[in-house]
């Protein structure tokens, strides 16, 4: 099954028989709190404009558990996401479909838990909501309560040990800026730098000028040309879990399956006792 979907495909799929959940997940990584101006308002932003039919789950509230630890976004707990997903009306045989405002990373937070949890059909429309042709609607749905059950463990997770014996035995990739892989600048944690033996592959360099995936056939080569070839078990962080979970999806299109270390940068760089490297080679 495909990871992605394109807004026309969704567009059929919504018109069709048997359409699929919509989850609008609209959220931004954001400093405005430390300038002193209003946060990103995913809510907001939904209420204003979405696909029709689609519900609003919250990435901070829904898609993560509290910062601390653990980093900026550690798991949510299993049973409260499950309840989330349920109140957004998420059945295990129904497909579900997730967008958020064309950057990717949320939506693909989202695409990722509900695979690690055992959901069997998600896909995250390419491009986000400016990839939609169709009209928006500002009518908040209440869906039916679905019967998504989570059972955790049905894709690769890593915590701080095991992303640390990927970078040796495998392939760890690092999907933050080049600058902060470096270790160049680091505007959100206590310091900068990267696992020892990761290596810079930022997310950005995943998609086209429109947001869009590359072609799956590019992205392959980019990896492989990265060291994800052959056998090579392969892993991605990033700062807080998020863009890293975007890096994922980016590999399952290119039909390499990678396992995601949520705590990231920001569980990592927490401890004092983990080493840091710096520079533009892995180390």
């Amino acid at each position: 099954m495909n990871a992605i979907i394109s807004a026309s495909e969704l567009a059929s799929a919504l018109a069709g028989e048997h359409p699929p959940v919509v989850l609008d997940v609209r959220w931004q990584l954001s400093m405005a709190k430390a300038a002193g101006e209003p946060a990103f308002d995913g809510r907001a932003e939904y209420e204003a404009g979405h696909v029709p039919g689609a519900v609003f789950v919250d990435l901070d509230r829904e898609l993560a558990s509290a910062p601390g630890v653990a980093g900026r976004h550690p798991l949510p707990d299993v049973a409260d996401f499950g309840a989330a997903m349920r109140r957004a009306g998420v059945s295990a045989a129904v497909p579900v479909v997730v967008y958020d405002g064309g950057q990717g990373w949320a939506a693909a937070r989202a695409w990722w838990l509900l695979r690690w949890t055992g959901h069997p059909d998600v896909r995250v429309l390419d491009g986000g909501l400016p990839a939609w042709e169709g009209a928006l609607s500002v009518d908040v749905p209440s869906p039916a309560e679905g019967d998504f059950e989570p059972a955790p463990g049905a894709v690769g997770l890593l915590d701080a040990d095991g992303a640390a014996a990927l970078a040796r035995s495998g392939v760890l990739f690092d999907a933050r800026a080049g600058e902060r892989y470096r270790g160049d600048v680091e505007p959100i944690d206590r310091v900068g730098g990267h696992i020892p033996g990761a290596v810079s592959a930022p997310t950005t360099e995943n998609v086209g000028a429109d947001g869009r995936f590359l072609p799956a056939e590019e992205l392959n080569a980019r990896f492989k040309a990265l060291g994800a070839a052959g056998d090579a078990e392969v892993g991605v962080y990033c700062g807080s879990g998020v863009s890293a979970a975007h890096e994922v999806l980016a590999l399952a299109v290119a039909g390499i399956p990678a396992a995601l270390y949520v705590g990231s940068w920001s569980a990592w760089s927490s401890d004092p006792q983990r080493p840091v490297a710096v520079g533009p080679e892995p180390q």
